[in-house]
């Protein structure tokens, strides 16, 4: 069993690479770690992120125990701390752990941002974040001219 995590700034494509990603690998479950994050109002403190990371455990732990052999979660995880404290968690599972940090260039992800027309982002907040995973020690990769095919075909030769 394999837990991938794709990791990254808002607006990076983390979603949807992982959606992709879940399409290509049968008995896979797929996790977008916003699916567990809608509380309004959205707030960010103490509370509300002890709240979702024991959420995102929860359910990851439940696919994990289900038996699928590919787990995928996409979710901006800027430090590394909360890598380590969410993979402690699942660490009596076992799984073999795969994790990707998707990266661009800032006017890339800028651009990226201001066409997405269903989420409104902070590109202040965006370009905070893509530098902190920047210094993450993870597998990165580079999105600024890559085609979502590729990315996708990447992930899948470290993991499969």
């Amino acid at each position: 069993m394999k837990l991938i995590i794709i990791n990254g700034a808002p607006g990076i494509g983390k979603t949807t690479v992982g959606k992709l990603l879940h399409n290509r690998l049968s008995n896979s479950a797929f996790l977008d770690g916003d699916d567990v994050w809608r509380i309004n109002p959205f707030e960010v403190n103490e509370k509300t992120k002890g709240l979702v990371e024991k959420n995102i455990t929860l359910v990851l732990r439940n696919y994990l125990e289900a038996g699928y052999e590919y787990v995928i979660l996409a979710w901006v995880l800027h430090h590394q701390s909360a890598i380590d404290r969410l993979i402690s968690r699942l660490d009596d599972l076992a799984p073999k752990i795969h994790i990707f940090t998707l990266v661009a260039n800032e006017d890339t992800l800028v651009s990226r941002l201001q066409a997405d027309k269903k989420i409104a982002r902070n590109p202040a907040i965006a370009r905070v974040r893509l530098r902190q995973s920047q210094l993450m020690e993870t597998k990165k990769i580079d999105t600024t001219e890559v085609k979502l095919e590729e990315i996708v075909k990447e992930i899948m030769r470290s993991v499969v």
